[in-house]
């Protein structure tokens, strides 16, 4: 199964969601932005620009599970498509409005110099800070694994492994809760 035919559903699922399931608490829109190729000789694509979503479940727990999906473009600046979900710990700061998870997230993932854009699985490291209405998420894929997917080793020795950061904001930002949501809208309520 092709993966960009999965986001594509997914999308599409969560456009003709009742506005009632999205305005529920903990849906996030994620905006990919940015990676960094640790010691990088070679010129990678660190703009890696896409959207997603991410949905947290027990958010006020002291163990947040999530589960998320998102598209953007790969170092190689083609297309790539992941799903999946995660386990974090989370650490709050100051108040209950601040806080700082540390966990590990696994997906299913394609891209067009992996297997043809077969699916492949991967878990990582990840960490969130910031509060309920805007954070930061930031993944890590140490230098062997991205070796050992890619072989970017044969192309870039120097390389360190690589950091994703993505901009994680409240889907009430952009107004997928009540009356006047986007998405109530839509459904005509």
């Amino acid at each position: 199964m092709n993966m960009h035919l999965l986001f594509v559903g997914l999308v599409g699922v969560l456009a003709g969601m009742p506005s009632t399931v999205l305005a529920q608490p903990d849906w996030d829109v994620v905006i990919n932005g940015h990676a960094v190729h640790v010691n990088a000789a070679r010129d990678w694509n660190e703009e890696n620009w896409g959207v997603g979503v991410e949905r947290e479940f027990n958010a006020s727990g002291r163990w947040v599970k999530v589960a998320l999906a998102n598209g953007f473009k790969d170092s190689l600046g083609e297309p790539s498509y992941m799903a999946g979900g995660g386990l974090k710990r989370r650490f709050r700061m100051f108040s209950d409005n601040l806080y700082v998870d540390v966990g590990v997230i696994g997906f299913l993932m394609t891209r067009q110099d992996v297997n043809h854009n077969q699916p492949f699985p991967g878990a990582l490291p990840a960490l969130t800070f910031g509060s309920k209405r805007v954070a930061v998420n930031v993944t890590y894929m140490p230098d062997s694994i991205v070796d050992q997917v890619t072989n970017a080793q044969l192309i870039d020795p120097d390389m360190g492994g690589v950091f994703f950061l993505q901009l994680k904001l409240d889907a009430t930002l952009f107004g997928f809760r009540g009356r006047s949501g986007l998405m109530a809208q839509s459904s005509g309520e």
